[in-house]
């Protein structure tokens, strides 16, 4: 059952060193406070997994946090390129990274085959891509084969479950219970959730109860970890019903991301103000 813990708390229990961390959340409930919390508690090795890294992957590519990157499209949305994870990939900046591409189909249902205790998914959508050849550094085991279907011959590509040690979303509400609510535009949160070992929700408010909401999805306190209220903890992504986006925020980014001093001197600013 869910513990209701703080945010500190939360990631110092849920996230360690060497861990696989599925950060999802699309559009909005984006979990940039976790992710914050994540660089301020100096996490390393950290396979991260995310089918949009964005900004909140840029900052902790660029904090030292990432040795490798599964996902399916990286920039900032609506400004250009994530100067950090670019910096990493080009000039092992801060540290070398590891990249493992995938198609958004791909990554959608190699979480979806983790939520339901399958060992694969199998779909059409990357015959011809070339991105199997991408896949699989030396001497890992390449997560996109191909797959002949027993009843019409026809060949297909399966993909490996995604099984993350700890999947962080952000939502709107969470029960004292720890029954936790998001609506709005949703990603793959659900999934991420189930497919993993451990998972921490961080949410805008906990209230006593959880009033009925069209569309909205459900976490049951027995499939969430922790939960930490963390208001505004999308920001600058938005949390529909509490926050509006801070389209201010990503135009401002590609500034401070470009450089490693300005980069350097946002983290020592922004994020490790008020910790050794």
């Amino acid at each position: 059952m869910a513990e209701i813990v703080s945010l500190a708390e939360a990631v110092e229990r849920a996230v360690h060193d060497g861990d696989a961390v599925a950060m999802e959340g699309f559009t909005h409930l984006i979990p940039f406070a976790a992710g914050h919390e994540v660089i301020r508690q100096r996490r390393r090795d950290l396979t991260l997994i995310r089918m949009t890294p964005d900004l909140i992957y840029d900052q902790l590519i660029g904090a030292g946090c990432a040795r490798k990157l599964i996902f399916s499209w990286g920039g900032n949305p609506g400004v250009g390129s994530l100067h950090r994870f670019r910096d990493a990939v080009e000039h092992a900046w801060p540290v070398p990274l590891e990249i493992e591409e995938h198609s958004h189909a791909g990554m959608a249902n190699r979480y979806v085959a983790g939520a339901s205790g399958l060992p694969f998914a199998v779909l059409r959508g990357y015959n011809g891509t070339g991105l199997e050849t991408l896949n699989g550094g030396p001497g890992a085991a390449p997560t996109i084969k191909p797959i002949t279907c027993p009843f019409t011959g026809e060949t297909l590509t399966a993909v490996s479950a995604i099984r993350p040690d700890v999947a962080v979303i952000h939502a709107q509400r969470a029960d004292r219970a720890g029954n936790v609510q998001l609506w709005g535009i949703t990603g793959v949160q659900k999934e991420a959730v189930l497919a993993s070992q451990r998972s921490l929700v961080t949410v805008e408010e906990i209230v006593d109860d959880l009033d009925p909401r069209p569309g909205a999805v459900v976490l049951p306190s027995w499939t969430v970890s922790f939960v930490a209220r963390a208001p505004g903890g999308a920001h600058p992504s938005y949390a529909l019903g509490y926050s509006a986006r801070d389209n201010d925020y990503y135009v401002a980014w590609d500034a401070i991301a470009r450089e490693r001093a300005a980069f350097t001197r946002w983290l020592d600013e922004q994020v490790y103000v008020g910790r050794s």
